[in-house]
């Protein structure tokens, strides 16, 4: 089976992914805001998609400072 480059962190609100998104650009964290895809939810909404190798750094720099409410492995 394939394993996934990919997971997408999932926000409680569109404001909290876009705080996450102000405080790992500062970190330099490479990340890329997308919508969230409709197999996890058909509501609108977006989150970050992460690279697989990123999500410690990710998890460490947004504790306390953002709530996150989810992550997935994504292709």
């Amino acid at each position: 089976m394939e394993e996934k480059r990919f997971r997408i962190i999932l926000f409680k609100s569109v404001s909290y992914a876009m705080k996450a998104e102000k405080i790992l650009q500062a970190e330099g964290i490479p990340f890329k805001l997308i919508p969230i895809p409709k197999e996890i939810s058909p509501d609108c909404g977006i989150c970050l998609r992460i690279a697989a190798e990123c999500e410690t750094a990710v998890r460490e720099v947004l504790a306390e400072k953002v709530e996150i409410s989810g992550d997935l492995p994504y292709a």
